[in-house]
């Protein structure tokens, strides 16, 4: 079973193979005790085999496992060696050995992903090897709107194994949307009580006539986002929180109008939003809304310890800021150009805010209009050319282009293909996506921080159509995360389809509803309701 996702950056292969038996010991050495609980709960449970407990990985036995760190290796390398002597996982840190422990579940067969074995008599081995292997990126990432269709946090956890599975290691979470608010602030109740419903929900693309006449919403509390952010750190996977600001707000604005523009509408008459688009009702520029805010940034860097934190900054109509006499009188205090500098000096002022507590900030890439942060980071997805600038400027970016990696996006032209959004991307064009632009200088590619995939859930109504829209394209683009790949146009295609033969029953085992590679199955598909397919080949740039 060598059939890898992704791919290795060196295996050699022999004759030979560990086989696990009822005395095969699991030996943790200092620095791996995490991974050595995670590896023996998932592996027991799989196989039933009882893994007893080691100190020292030298003391595996020729049956055993025995994990260890080795400083010589990079942070989150990893080099796994099955031979007569035992199977050894090491890694530069308790990440690389996590690393190694997720390729050695694969080296066990699709049976070993399940949660309780199939029969107490079959026979657990890894073939003899050796396999060497690194990341390419520092960031992979995976984004989760749980905003327009809100995911239960047993999903959420879930969806963390998965990535975990896959070595992708940042799990971008979407909490706030104009459709709701999904994350408990203590100071600011109603956020949750208010802006975490909605009364219905329009299926499919907004120009549907079709609605799901019920509410829809729910939220995390502080005890389920703590909960969340342990699970992942346990699987070395960083939470990236996103705050919207000072678009897609109109849920913190219905429960809070002040939030919004008072001299030009009336905000008290809002409601979370039902529908699917760009929202008009945007955050007044007012010290209210920036204090209101610190309020909320100080609870989320309470629950998230990561050194990003997003702010959205994306998708901001300016029609209301050029009505309102107090959004036109900040512009005139601040010696403002006008309204495109009005949304840069409120990202900069949470930079600066972010900057302060030793965080940093990440936006979308409209949060180059009017100015660039100081510090900020961008998150590129209106294509490459908002990744080039920033680079060029020396700012870090994360490369998320729609045309390449938004896997809400249709993955076939076919008719039976659910509600179609956007262009065709198939797992050939994502396995084929690469995420440096050939533009950039040597220099300037370091500031690319890594890549990222996005779920937007407007039209996933639940798990199994996000599973559906996710996989199998998630497997792809984890390669391309992790793997050194050649160019894109000289990638083994073949090959990696080749080894997803093997990758779909792992899937299986997981439960994952992904889509098959002959097209949606009767359940699967969603016939009669609108989408918003875009035909042709997608831009480059």
């Amino acid at each position: 079973m060598t059939d890898l996702i992704p791919a290795p950056r060196g295996v050699v292969t022999g004759p030979g193979e560990v086989r696990l038996t009822q005395h095969s010991r699991l030996c943790a050495g200092t620095g791996t005790e995490g991974v050595g609980h995670w590896l023996r709960t998932a592996l027991r449970q799989a196989t039933g085999l009882p893994l007893h407990e080691g100190r020292e990985p030298d003391d595996a036995g020729d049956d055993g496992i025995g994990l260890r760190l080795d400083p010589a290796l990079g942070p989150e390398e990893y080099r796994l060696v099955s031979d007569f002597s035992g199977v050894l996982v090491e890694g530069g840190s308790a990440a690389g050995v996590f690393w190694g422990a997720q390729t050695l579940r694969q080296l066990l067969g699709p049976d070993a992903y399940r949660r309780a074995p199939l029969s107490r008599d079959r026979a657990w081995a890894v073939p003899h090897l050796t396999i060497e292997d690194a990341p390419r990126f520092r960031w992979r990432g995976l984004m989760l709107d749980v905003a327009r269709h809100f995911m239960p946090k047993e999903g959420v956890l879930r969806y963390l194994d998965l990535l975990a599975a896959h070595k992708l290691n940042v799990f971008h979470f979407h909490l706030t949307d104009d459709q709701g608010w999904r994350i408990e602030i203590e100071r600011h109740p109603r956020l949750t009580e208010i802006g975490s419903w909605r009364a219905r929900t329009k299926t499919g693309h907004r120009a549907s006539p079709l609605w799901e006449e019920k509410p829809h919403g729910g939220y995390y509390t502080r005890d389920d986002i703590r909960e969340i952010v342990a699970y992942a750190a346990e699987r070395h996977i960083t939470v990236v929180p996103e705050i919207d600001v000072p678009g897609h707000s109109q849920a913190a604005i219905a429960a809070y109008p002040e939030l919004g523009n008072t001299d030009v509408i009336a905000t008290n008459s809002l409601s979370v939003w039902d529908t699917w688009g760009i929202n008009p009702n945007v955050l007044a520029p007012t010290d209210n809304t920036l204090r209101f805010y610190e309020g909320v940034f100080e609870e989320v860097l309470e629950l998230f310890p990561s050194e990003f934190v997003h702010i959205g900054g994306d998708e901001c109509p300016k029609d209301q800021w050029r009505r309102s006499e107090t959004a036109q009188a900040r512009i005139r205090e601040l010696g403002l150009a006008g309204e495109d500098e009005l949304q840069s000096w409120f990202i900069g002022h949470f930079d600066a805010w972010l900057s302060a507590r030793g965080r940093r900030l990440i936006g979308w890439d409209e949060i180059l209009e009017g100015g660039l942060a100081k510090g900020a980071a961008v998150s590129s997805w209106r294509g490459y050319a908002g990744g080039i600038a920033a680079a060029r400027a020396g700012h870090d970016v994360v490369m998320c282009p729609e045309q390449q990696v938004y896997l809400d996006h249709r993955q076939d032209p076919g008719p039976d293909e659910p509600v179609p959004i956007g262009w065709v991307r198939t797992l050939e064009d994502v396995y084929r996506f690469e995420p440096v632009p050939p533009e950039l200088t040597p220099e300037e590619a370091r500031h690319v921080l890594g890549t990222q995939a996005n779920l937007w859930t407007e039209v996933m109504e639940d798990q199994a159509r996000v599973d559906y829209q996710a996989f199998p394209r998630l497997a792809a683009f984890a390669e391309v995360a992790w793997s050194a790949l050649p160019a894109p146009e000289e990638r083994d295609f073949a090959g990696f389809e080749h080894r997803m033969t093997a990758h779909y029953r792992r899937l299986d085992a997981l439960g994952v509803a992904y889509r098959p590679p002959a097209g949606p199955l009767p359940w699967q598909q969603r016939p009669g309701v609108l989408g918003r397919p875009i035909d042709g080949p997608p831009p480059h740039r």
